[in-house]
């Protein structure tokens, strides 16, 4: 595991964007997948909206999917596995780089044919808390001709990171615009922060 977690630190120290091809399982990955397929079935997941509680939109203009909040307190134990990943490598990044992060939050992303996310920073404007992003991606056989690929902005630069399963990417929040490309399929992760409060 450690190896992975180097994956991502070394990247990102490198480049900025941290990428790493093995954060977790194969297994894991398929049974969070059918955790949130489940959760969709069921309706449960929400449209997702932009800004934070103070400042909350929902705009169709400039992002469309929908998500569902991870939460330890509902005893799930696919996303309890998940959860010790991420407490292992929060415990990993803090103690080889400083980073000085207290908690995270995550939540499933469900992309359907047509959807995208418009060109945006993860950190808003009234609360500097999240501090690095990761999305981990739930989609096997995933091609090319799928699109929906991670594009992220930089020094007028752009990387396409295709969203296939297993790849964990991993950037600070207040540094990289990055967008969602329109995906031509039904396009899986989890999402989330690692936060400073």
């Amino acid at each position: 595991m450690d190896d992975s977690f180097e994956d991502l630190i070394a990247s990102y120290v490198e480049n900025k964007i941290g990428i790493s091809e093995r954060f977790m399982s194969d297994a894991l990955a398929d049974n969070l997948k059918q955790n949130l397929i489940n959760l969709n079935n069921e309706s449960l997941l929400l449209t997702a909206g932009i800004g934070n509680s103070e400042k909350f939109a929902l705009d169709g203009t400039i992002r469309k999917d929908v998500i569902y909040w991870l939460d330890k307190k509902h005893n799930n134990v696919f996303e309890n596995e998940f959860f010790d990943i991420i407490d292992a490598f929060v415990l990993y990044l803090n103690e080889s780089c400083f980073a000085g992060i207290t908690g995270y939050e995550f939540h499933y992303s469900l992309y359907e044919k047509g959807d995208f996310y418009l060109k945006h920073l993860d950190q808003f404007k009234n609360n500097s808390s999240r501090k690095y992003s990761m999305i981990s991606y739930l989609n096997s056989n995933w091609k090319e001709s799928d699109g929906g690929e991670l594009m992220i902005h930089q020094n007028k630069s752009q990387q396409k990171i295709s969203p296939v399963q297993g790849k964990t990417v991993f950037f600070k929040s207040n540094e990289l615009v990055h967008e969602v490309l329109v995906t031509q399929n039904t396009r899986m992760s989890i999402t989330g922060w690692l936060k400073s409060d």
